[in-house]
């Protein structure tokens, strides 16, 4: 495999960065893919992008391979996801490397208490642990993080 490039993402593959959200996230055991979740997914990135996220992909020669939403001016990685057949492939740090280029003083991130491989994949990564609260979106108690350089 040639390493993806990471670009902007377009409009026209919002839908497909849905899809590739949604398959990773089943993988976590916290929801089961369904047409509603894909559905949700699909509005909530776009609301998302209309609130100031910066949308990007992996694109591996036409293949989503992976997705990144950060809000940059809040220096906040609000989401990082990697399709299930590039798990274990380095695209998850290729993301993570891209996003300390554009934010390379100190980076906030919420993940999952339930969602302990990628939490744990934060903190090998120089991820401090700050706080716990309840999303207001998920419903799900979130693990708030900060890396500072």
């Amino acid at each position: 495999m040639t390493s993806p490039t990471i670009r902007p993402a377009r409009p026209d593959e919002y839908d497909e960065v849905a899809r590739v959200w949604m398959e990773s996230w089943v993988t976590t055991g916290l929801e089961q893919a369904s047409d509603v979740l894909l559905t949700n997914l699909r509005a909530r990135l776009r609301r998302e992008i209309e609130r100031g996220w910066s949308l990007f992909v992996a694109d591996d020669q036409g293949t989503l391979a992976g997705m990144l939403a950060l809000h940059v001016s809040d220096h906040v990685l609000g989401q990082l996801f990697v399709a299930p057949d590039y798990h274990g492939k380095s695209v998850g740090r290729q993301l993570l490397a891209f996003t300390r280029e554009l934010l390379p003083d100190e980076i906030w991130l919420r993940c999952a208490r339930e969602n302990e491989k990628a939490w744990r994949w934060y903190e090998r990564e120089g991820f401090v642990f700050e706080e716990e609260k309840l999303s207001p979106v998920t419903g799900l108690m979130m693990k708030q993080y900060r890396w500072k350089r």
